[in-house]
């Protein structure tokens, strides 16, 4: 039996998160994740990869929309949920993807670019785009998702990241929360890395089913603290360096994976919530 532990949803692609109770699951995942992205001044997406300070950005849903606060800077930003109307068209790019969003304007664009120390512009996912996810990974279905590196969902197990835990104590090095993973669903009620040989994930009491699509292969950012957006001064390289030892996976050409990324096959429009049951069902390889 699997337990949901967490919700989270990143407003911004990334910068911080809000932690939910429950929410309202649709065919692009949870509600206004990676619904708005910083770009610069090529419109590609700007991420804690270049900008590790990204992650000091942190929202809060406000009556009517998200409101984005940064030590340092001089008041809050408030986005919308509704667009303006006269948002100017520009084309951005995620990754492989090109596409056209909706320019938040200027105010948004120097409040990031003062924030973060670089000319940067906010952009938001534009309601009559359409981006899918690889149909490499979805048996060549359509599935939608809006800013996020490639999927609606990404899935973490409490189980997979004590046994990390346990990798790096071993070490000497210090433990990592999961907010280093970014996830939006965290389950309990597996053994440590089941989720490889995972197909579904069925939640009780409901229509909602999750398939598993793809193994997510780790970046940099895994080794930035979500609170201070800096790198552990002794262990600058974990948890990195311990996934790398057992965590190479050919399927994402020896990328080091944590995680799942996942796409919704039924239940769109159904609540998803904190504290729900649910039930795996195994895929096993021939």
């Amino acid at each position: 039996m699997a337990v949901i532990r967490a919700l989270f949803v990143y407003p911004v692609k990334s910068c911080g998160a809000i932690a939910l109770d429950r929410a309202q699951l649709d065919a692009k995942g949870l509600p206004w994740d990676r619904h708005w992205m910083v770009v610069d001044e090529s419109g590609r997406f700007v991420s804690q990869r270049e900008i590790a300070a990204m992650a000091r950005i942190v929202p809060a849903f406000v009556e009517h929309g998200v409101r984005l606060t940064m030590t340092g800077a001089d008041a809050p930003l408030d986005l919308s949920f509704t667009p303006r109307g006269n948002e100017a068209r520009v084309q951005v790019t995620v990754w492989k993807d090109t596409f056209e969003a909706l320019d938040e304007g200027d105010e948004a664009a120097q409040w990031f670019s003062q924030a973060l120390g670089v000319a940067v512009r906010l952009v938001r996912f534009a309601p009559d785009v359409t981006r899918l996810a690889s149909k490499t990974w979805t048996n060549d279905e359509d599935v939608p998702t809006q800013f996020a590196d490639g999927f609606p969902l990404l899935v973490t197990s409490e189980a997979s990241l004590a046994d990390l835990n346990a990798r790096l104590a071993a070490k000497g090095a210090s433990p990592v929360p999961m907010s280093r993973f970014r996830p939006n669903i965290v389950v309990d009620g597996s053994d440590a890395f089941d989720e490889d040989f995972i197909d579904t994930l069925s939640i009780d009491g409901s229509d909602i089913v999750l398939r598993f699509a793809k193994p997510c292969a780790r970046c940099p950012i895994t080794t930035i603290d979500q609170r201070t957006g800096e790198r552990d001064a002794q262990w600058p390289a974990e948890p990195l360096d311990t996934l790398a030892v057992f965590r190479a996976d050919p399927r994402v050409d020896g990328g080091l994976t944590f995680g799942q990324n996942a796409m919704v096959v039924a239940g769109a429009g159904e609540r998803l919530a904190v504290g729900a049951q649910a039930q795996w069902e195994y895929r096993f390889e021939e």
